[in-house]
């Protein structure tokens, strides 16, 4: 979804990702935008848990969790993207060249939205319920239009997705590149890219899936943005506590 070329707009993304870790470390703000992470992707685990007990959808939800929303260290995948960013044109297809910047623009949102959120969030008493402390750091936020360019990159790289894993030859050339990329250090994004070419092609309906994927992140949107707080933060507490009975661990809620 950019207009810029890839290598520049991969560059550009990541650079932002870089700055702001670390403005994160030199303002002790480390600690709080992990906590923040970990609340998140215990949200997105409770709030699609009935996609992940479906077989055909189990590994789009871990796609979208592990690859995009989760907590994990992604420095090494920024570093693999930053250094073959102005080579991946050639490399790679163009279609798949647009993948990583909208994966690198996601990323990007992403760390914006969660670094702000963990400011706010050091503000409030910690003596609150998380749901609570979260809702109004949300709110301090503020930022609705950069949560809606997020969702709209998220949905469409997975209607990328969606078109890609159609094209046989496609998939045949990305997994014949697993050896190159390997012997040239991009493990992350060869696993990246494979994890979701496999991850939509076991989808049956790969459109309601995505359409599913946006209607309830509106949602949630609403809710945080809008919702009354006595109605928000009990969503939140079942959301989260549904994360936690797929499997998320206890200390999740600490932070």
């Amino acid at each position: 979804m950019a207009s810029a070329s890839p290598s520049l707009a991969i560059r550009a993304n990541l650079d932002r990702v870089a700055r702001l870790r670390s403005r994160a470390a030199a303002e002790g703000e480390a600690a709080a935008v992990s906590a923040i992470k970990r609340l998140q992707a215990l949200r997105f685990a409770g709030t699609y848990a009935d996609l992940a007990g479906q077989p055909d959808s189990l590994a789009a939800v871990r796609f979208f969790l592990e690859e995009l929303y989760g907590e994990h260290d992604f420095s090494a995948r920024d570093e693999q993207f930053g250094r073959i960013a102005g080579a991946l044109e050639k490399l790679f297809p163009e279609a798949v060249a647009q993948l990583a910047v909208d994966l690198t623009e996601v990323h990007a949102l992403t760390e914006l939205l969660d670094h702000e959120l963990a400011g706010h969030w050091l503000t409030l008493p910690a003596t609150w319920p998380a749901s609570q402390r979260y809702l109004e750091a949300w709110r301090l936020s503020g930022e609705r239009r950069d949560r809606e360019r997020q969702l709209a990159v998220v949905g469409h790289m997975g209607a990328e997705l969606t078109r890609l894993t159609r094209m046989r030859s496609l998939r045949m050339a990305l997994r014949m590149m697993r050896r190159p990329a390997h012997a040239a250090g991009l493990q992350a994004l060869q696993h990246f890219l494979e994890a979701g070419f496999d991850a939509f092609a076991a989808l049956k309906s790969p459109e309601t899936f995505l359409q599913t994927i946006v209607q309830r992140e509106s949602q949630w949107l609403d809710l945080l943005f809008d919702g009354a707080p006595d109605v928000a933060c009990p969503q939140l507490d079942n959301a989260w506590g549904a994360g936690l009975a797929t499997g998320g661990q206890a200390s999740t809620m600490a932070g």
